[in-house]
């Protein structure tokens, strides 16, 4: 058991790591026209560590998250090459680039409740 939660801890600083260095490369680096301002949000790596999922936040609409999308998928195997550097990982993990629509989801829900707030006030 005790060997179990090390392995998770190592797993949790990993993808914060990951997450950190992703945005670095991503904010810095890559030049890809299709990229607009976007956000490392979270990383989730498999538990065999060997893909990872990079949910990337987008400030825009629906159009350009799918132009940054595929500007990261381009751009990929450079980040991916990039992150076993820096981070001195033997086999950097597959990544894939999803959209994270949390805050849409967000402002969706918190439209709602003040329309649920309005209608009890009349």
């Amino acid at each position: 058991m005790h060997e179990q939660r090390g392995r998770q801890h190592h797993m949790e600083r990993l993808s914060e790591a990951l997450r950190e260095e992703i945005a670095t490369i991503i904010e810095g680096e890559l030049e890809d026209p299709r990229i607009g301002l976007a956000t490392v949000s979270e990383v989730q790596l498999a538990p065999d560590g060997r893909s990872a999922q990079v949910f990337v936040a987008v400030s825009g609409n629906e159009d350009e998250g799918q132009r940054t999308l595929e500007g990261l998928d381009a751009a990929r195997n450079y980040v991916r090459r990039e992150i076993a550097d820096r981070l001195r990982l033997r086999a950097a993990p597959e990544l894939h680039f999803r959209l994270d629509k949390s805050e849409q989801y967000e402002a969706r829900i918190d439209e709602l409740l003040k329309r649920i707030r309005a209608k009890k006030k009349i």
